[in-house]
């Protein structure tokens, strides 16, 4: 890196500390990749990273599960993370599966780094991010994702999979294997995710404004080498500052400052219009309660309406970054769909202004639920909740009177017993496991041994 940074016009202090000049940086900026896809595994879960598209993501590698059945935390496996990907793969609203449990049932680094990749490459056909822990792992997840695509150069056209990679760590020190993973990473084909993740009043300023702009410089750093790497690399700038509360030191990520900088963050990345991620929606909630919902929704829509690319931690996620919820990535695809209807605001054309039809109900029977315009546009300007209750309190107390958690659950376990996805076919699934060391078995994928 000092290398390749110094021979672009960076210096090397005698303190240890690796300068980048403006002009070197501005001309990362200005060269960047812009308006690339993210490949799905199937074209239709494409996700193109344009302007200030937002894409809403999973995500948080916790270490605990909100057991469905229990209602207690537990540890995290690698079959909650294949159950947490499938799920996904039927919530319309989450548009890409970033690695949100870590695979707690195996100890090995590297075995559990290639598992993490299958667990999620097989659960959805969506985009795919995941982390890898040591860099000589990153051949062997290269070399899964080549054999599922077909070949090195067919991945390499359509990568289906990011590496992220916290390539510091805070207050401005790389973090060398970090770094030569994201070297190892981009060189394989991988798109890369660049986070900057100090925590305020910790290891980033106590204020938000210090907080960002330390974030902003360290993933900006990162970029410059990303590039000197690879001029074409598609790279996320992703600066994802932590909150704490000061009174405890622990990580607070539910409350208004983590919203705010999460939106700053994201309107850094569109005042140079880079590629940007944002980490929203990482509420301090142990359950689906109250305060799950309003600090989630709060996030996530401040990280969403300032442009974020791809919000992660959007979905699933509780208990400040320590557990996940099968059931909440149900009622979470609600409150997404929702917020995505947010962004489309008020479309002020002549067709949506319906001046005549106004007129023609007007001077008619004086309502407008028998008009051939309100049919037409229930489902282009709605949204309609899968598992949020709109009806009558009779009808909902007469149907048992159950709570969105509850519902969400039901469905949750519903589609973990039957939703089972193929897009890996049977055939390449076993030439898989004869190459690589793959512990989630057939069984759990519902297929015959």
């Amino acid at each position: 890196m000092i290398e390749k940074v110094c021979a672009a016009g960076g210096t090397l202090t005698d303190d240890g500390r690796l300068c980048f000049p403006r002009a070197l940086v501005q001309r990362t900026i200005d060269e960047a990749q812009r308006d690339f896809i993210l490949c799905g595994q199937r074209p239709e879960n494409d996700l193109r990273i344009s302007a200030a598209r937002v894409h809403m993501s999973t995500g948080g590698a916790a270490p605990g599960v909100f057991d469905l059945d229990t209602h207690q935390y537990r540890d995290s496996t690698l079959q909650d993370l294949y159950d947490a990907a499938r799920i996904v793969d039927c919530m319309h609203n989450i548009h890409h599966f970033s690695r949100s449990v870590v695979a707690r049932d195996i100890e090995d680094n590297a075995t559990m780094d290639l598992n993490t990749a299958y667990a999620c490459l097989a659960g959805t056909s969506k985009h795919v991010s995941i982390s890898i822990t040591e860099p000589e792992t990153v051949g062997k997840v290269a070399e899964l994702c080549y054999r599922i695509a077909g070949g090195e150069a067919a991945f390499r056209a359509r990568p289906f999979l990011t590496v992220m990679v916290c390539h510091v760590v805070p207050p401005m020190r790389f973090a060398q294997e970090a770094c030569e993973i994201l070297e190892a990473a981009i060189l394989a084909g991988f798109p890369v995710q660049l986070i900057s993740a100090g925590q305020a009043g910790a290891t980033s300023p106590a204020t938000i404004a210090g907080s960002l702009v330390q974030a902003v410089a360290e993933t900006l750093a990162g970029l410059v080498f990303a590039r000197l790497v690879d001029p074409d690399v598609k790279a996320i700038f992703a600066p994802k500052p932590l909150v704490a509360d000061l009174r405890t030191g622990s990580m607070s990520g539910g409350g208004g400052e983590q919203a705010i900088l999460m939106a700053g963050a994201a309107q850094m990345g569109r005042h140079w219009d880079l590629p940007t991620s944002s980490i929203a929606g990482i509420t301090d909630a142990k359950r689906l309660d109250a305060q799950y919902g309003a600090e989630k929704s709060l996030a996530v829509t401040m990280a969403a309406h300032a442009g974020s690319n791809i919000v992660t931690q959007a979905a699933g996620m509780m208990s400040s970054l320590l557990g996940v919820s099968h059931a909440a990535y149900v009622t979470d695809n609600d409150m997404l769909g929702n917020i995505l209807r947010t962004l489309r605001g008020i479309e002020a054309t002549p067709e949506n202004i319906a001046a005549e039809v106004i007129a023609q109900v007007c001077r008619g029977e004086g309502h407008y639920l028998g008009e051939q315009h309100t049919f037409s546009r229930m489902k282009s300007d709605y949204f309609y909740p899968e598992v949020g209750d709109r009806r009558s309190p009779r009808e909902w107390e007469e149907d048992g009177a159950h709570r969105v958690g509850d519902t969400a659950r039901d469905k949750a376990r519903d589609i973990m017993s039957s939703h089972y996805p193929s897009h890996i076919p049977d055939d390449l699934d076993r030439a898989l496991r004869a190459q690589f060391d793959i512990r989630l078995t057939r069984q759990q994928m519902g297929r015959p041994s």
